[in-house]
């Protein structure tokens, strides 16, 4: 009798090692999928573990240049944000290991789909909303909303001794005393020592960024040279590196934003599930990103395209955040947005200073500034005279809306 297939989200650590070895227990063929999504991890050692516990078959899978080219660009088109601060370092990497997810499970010719994501952070509808949307009817292994598996699993110390009942290797180094998710556009630090979002981060938390104590006296600058919203050349101008693949020019400025100490965020979010969480987050390159994209749209993108673009920004980051990405919403907004980018060309020169960002040129070849025009020296072809008509008309419905105001005020006066 063949077992039936799942194929396991699979990250080499003890929950997704032991739900491993519990799916095997409970019959089920194994399949492990490890994504890299530029994480700092042995993926060899990963993949060794992964049979040694019970997998029939392990993929790991490079994701990080798509990462990059379809995510992380894309999100930089909307300069999307939530909340103000978060660049949505580990929403954004969470669509693309759901997608390959999907396609190994049809490679393989099942519908069973496990995680280890845990019932009360996002994480969980990310995945599964995305495996909803591309394969409907997929069935959805998720050991932490199981009754069985808590029944069974009440704490850590239960998983430790089960992973040494069935001799799964466990890591000799301490925990750490908080949670880390890393991938090519952010490390985040949540849980643990930072829950009270009164108490200041602890300087060792930190490991992509420097502090801007430790950061080089001196500026860098970049020229980050964009076409059509997306990225295409980084110059330092500092010592002539030139970076144009895209996977590589990300891990540039990854590296240029760390020795620099940009991209630290401090912050309490609101989960889609409801509960706030306390989150403190490194993104060097995307911030530098993030900055120079936005610089350069003040010279080329028009002023109501801009204004309307900015007020969908907010619903477009939160469906990232949500868990969207593959929903008819996110669709529409994308549409708008990459139209709204189809003349962002142009180059966005950043000076670069222990944790400052700071503006330092942009040029483009569909520039809409006018240098005479903004003028405060010459006319330019602007007609001041002009102005009188254009206030008055504006200013007609004001009149009439104050007009009533007080006449309201002195009929209740009466």
């Amino acid at each position: 009798m063949n077992k039936e297939k799942v194929v396991l989200a699979y990250s080499g650590g003890l929950d997704t090692s032991v739900i491993l070895k519990w799916l095997v227990n409970k019959g089920f063929d194994v399949i492990a999928y490890v994504a890299n999504v530029g994480q700092a991890e042995d993926f060899v050692a990963i993949e060794k573990k992964a049979y040694a516990t019970g997998a029939s078959k392990v993929y790991v899978e490079d994701l990080r240049r798509e990462l990059v080219t379809d995510y992380i660009f894309h999100a930089v088109k909307a300069n999307a944000m939530y909340e103000g601060k978060y660049l949505l370092g580990t929403s954004i990497a969470r669509p693309i290991i759901a997608k390959r997810h999907i396609e190994i499970a049809k490679k393989e010719d099942t519908k069973y789909v496990a995680h280890g994501a845990t019932g009360k952070g996002n994480d969980q509808v990310r995945f599964e909303l995305g495996y909803f949307a591309l394969m409907p009817d997929v069935k959805i292994i998720a050991p932490w909303k199981d009754p069985e598996w808590l029944s069974q699993f009440e704490g850590r110390s239960h998983m430790i001794a089960y992973a040494e009942k069935y001799g799964i290797p466990i890591k000799a180094s301490t925990k750490k005393p908080y949670s880390e998710d890393e991938n090519i556009l952010h490390i985040s630090h949540e849980a643990g020592i930072l829950e009270d979002p009164a108490l200041r981060c602890p300087a060792e938390v930190f490991s992509h960024t420097v502090s801007p104590k430790d950061a080089p006296d001196q500026e860098t600058v970049l020229a980050i040279e964009f076409e059509d919203g997306i990225p295409i050349k980084v110059t330092n101008e500092n010592d002539g590196t030139v970076m144009t693949d895209p996977l590589e020019l990300f891990l540039y400025l990854n590296t240029i934003g760390h020795d620099n100490a940009v991209g630290r965020i401090d912050m309490v979010e609101n989960r889609y599930v409801g509960i706030k969480s306390r989150g403190v987050y490194e993104t060097p390159g995307g911030t530098i990103l993030w900055f120079a994209h936005r610089d350069l749209e003040g010279i080329c993108m028009d002023k109501e395209v801009m204004h309307l673009r900015d007020m969908l920004m907010p619903k477009f980051a939160e469906l990232i955040y949500n868990g969207y990405w593959f929903s008819p919403e996110f669709d529409f907004l994308s549409a708008a947005f990459n139209k709204s980018q189809e003349l962002i060309t142009g180059t966005a020169k950043v000076a670069i200073y222990k944790g400052n960002l700071i503006s330092a040129g942009v040029s483009s070849p569909y520039s809409l500034y006018n240098e005479e025009l903004g003028s405060m020296e010459v006319s330019g072809g602007y007609q001041p005279v002009d102005c009188k008509g254009f206030i008055n008309i504006n200013g007609i419905r004001l009149q009439a809306h104050h007009y009533w105001l007080k006449a309201k005020e002195l009929d209740e006066k009466s």
